[in-house]
């Protein structure tokens, strides 16, 4: 197995056992067993389980920004970009394999211990709120807008995940709609 295809077989095979299980339930062993590669060899592409799980973040990053992207796509208005964030979170909220926000659980998790994770954790939840900011700012509303329509956002997914409730996300953008609708007179 060549070396990307190694590297991309670890990954798949920890994001979805890590989402699934929690890290710390995960053991090395039975990585490398759904990964269908050796231990040494595993080793030799992530030195320790901390880079895999950074590198999981990483990757659950970038898909995040694409679907957070894709939907922010179909709108013309930093406004109606904005909303959008919700429409992306009710969809993923329903789908079947959802189990809340990665970074949330594994920064709960191992924020404490694991370094990596509490900066990747950092920075993702950073560059969310930046990127909601700037669309409020684009839209016309006060820069303190982002973050709170980003809180509105974090704590859909929380509840959603702990509730099993989708109807968060609907909610959330509800109240998003009341502050942006206050945030424009």
């Amino acid at each position: 197995m060549e070396t990307s295809d190694a590297r991309s077989a670890v990954l798949v095979a920890a994001d979805e056992l890590f989402y699934t299980r929690g890290v710390q339930a995960v053991g090395m062993d039975e990585l490398r067993t759904a990964a269908g590669i050796s231990l040494k060899r595993m080793y030799s592409l992530f030195p320790s389980k901390s880079d895999i799980v950074a590198a999981v973040l990483a990757g659950r990053t970038a898909v995040w920004n694409e679907r957070i992207l894709m939907e922010a796509s179909k709108h013309d208005s930093p406004r109606d970009k904005v909303l959008s964030i919700f429409d992306f979170l009710d969809a993923w909220f329903r789908e079947d394999n959802f189990r809340g926000c990665a970074f949330i659980n594994s920064f709960g998790e191992l924020g404490a211990t694991m370094p990596a994770v509490a900066d990747a954790a950092h920075r993702h939840k950073r560059e969310f709120v930046e990127y909601v900011t700037d669309l409020a700012v684009e839209a016309g509303c006060p820069q303190d807008l982002g973050l709170q329509i980003a809180l509105l956002a974090e704590g859909a997914q929380t509840t959603a995940a702990i509730s099993e409730s989708p109807e968060s996300a609907v909610a959330a953008k509800r109240a998003a709609t009341v502050l942006l609708d206050a945030a424009s007179r």
